[in-house]
């Protein structure tokens, strides 16, 4: 989810038992050399087949192609990447707290944060299944939206980016959770906090809803304590396992320390989520109780500037002919218009002043 453009989580690599992953579907029974190893078959276990993530991603994809020619980007935007494609907007209706996570603001947007999604969710889905990973998405791009709601009022935030942060959230929960089962801990554990790092601190660029992401992030790494304290399908006892390694129905289906979290998270997840919506609901604006947070979606540098000052517009028509000018930089721009809603004029009021 970002203000205007976005910046999607990336992961290029398997996390699970250091560089390689010995996936159960993927061999075949195993060679005599194989047999005197010291790994020994545990069970075989069907490889679960991912639809929910491409059912996310097809999602994302109608939406945009529908809110671009619904739109008309050519007509009535300063600029277009793909002349046939649009642009969306409005505000305060709460149902846009779940519909903001399922627009882009560009076609580059989109690749972005769809590319992260079937890298990240469908590893996810086949390893937890689609109820916990569904949930883990939904659940976390709506956190980032009521965090982004509650730092920024005066500008326009979409994007899928929130749920993204959610989903690597919950990767390093569950990497805590399921600590005992990981092969090479330190490695796994210093790549993914890499890797959000990363994510997190491109967040601070303009135009880009940082909030949304940490949102999402936080809400991700609670949840991830919640859905993903066990994988299934398999994940626990492989085909191949270490020998003498016991399964997962040779004790406790879960230790102590997992419920422990399970259960404060959960309480977390509750009062957090309560706590933002009423504030969101009586309006208030988190900037006027922390004078610094605004730092944590953009830092200002020679290069750029931070600033979020409302913007207006002078508008001027003549027929069908609108003349926007741009009270904050005094750049103008005529457009094409018939019958212009005042979010279309918003809309294209903030292109021009930005």
């Amino acid at each position: 989810m970002a203000t205007v453009s976005d910046t999607a989580p990336m992961l290029g690599q398997s996390r699970r038992s250091g560089s390689k992953t010995i996936h159960p579907a993927s061999l075949e029974s195993p060679s005599p050399a194989a047999a005197a190893s010291p790994y020994r078959e545990v069970k075989h276990f069907k490889k679960w087949f991912s639809w929910l993530i491409p059912t996310f991603v097809v999602a994302n994809i109608v939406m945009f192609v529908i809110s671009m020619y619904v739109n008309n980007c050519p007509k009535n935007s300063l600029s277009c990447v793909a002349r046939f494609l649009g642009r969306v907007v409005d505000r305060h209706q709460g149902w846009r707290l779940i519909t903001c996570m399922w627009l882009h603001g560009g076609l580059f947007h989109l690749l972005a944060n769809m590319l992260s999604l079937i890298v990240i969710g469908i590893r996810l889905e086949q390893e937890f299944g689609f109820v916990r990973v569904g949930l883990l998405y939904l659940i976390s791009g709506l956190g980032g939206s009521v965090l982004s709601a509650l730092f920024i009022q005066s500008n326009i935030s979409v994007g899928a980016s929130g749920a993204l942060f959610g989903l690597l959230g919950g990767m390093l929960a569950e990497l805590i959770v399921n600590w005992t089962i990981y092969a090479n801990k330190l490695a796994a554990l210093s790549t993914l906090v890499i890797i959000i790092a990363i994510n997190l601190a491109v967040g601070i660029l303009p135009h880009v809803d940082n909030f949304a992401h940490i949102g999402g992030f936080l809400s991700g790494f609670l949840l991830g304590f919640v859905f993903l304290i066990r994988p299934h399908f398999g994940w626990v006892n492989r085909r191949y396992g270490p020998a003498g390694h016991p399964s997962q129905s040779s004790g406790a289906k879960f230790k102590t320390y997992q419920y422990v979290l399970w259960v404060l998270s959960l309480i977390l997840l509750i009062v957090g989520f309560t706590v933002g919506m009423v504030l969101l609901l009586r309006g208030v604006d988190l900037n006027d109780h922390c004078s610094w947070c605004h730092y944590l979606s953009c830092v200002p540098t020679s290069r750029w500037s931070c600033n979020t000052e409302p913007i207006s517009c002078q508008a001027v028509s003549i027929g069908n002919e609108y003349t926007l000018t741009c009270s904050n930089n005094g750049r103008n721009s005529t457009y094409s218009l018939f019958n212009p809603s005042q979010s279309q004029i918003q809309g294209l009021c903030a292109e021009l002043c930005r």
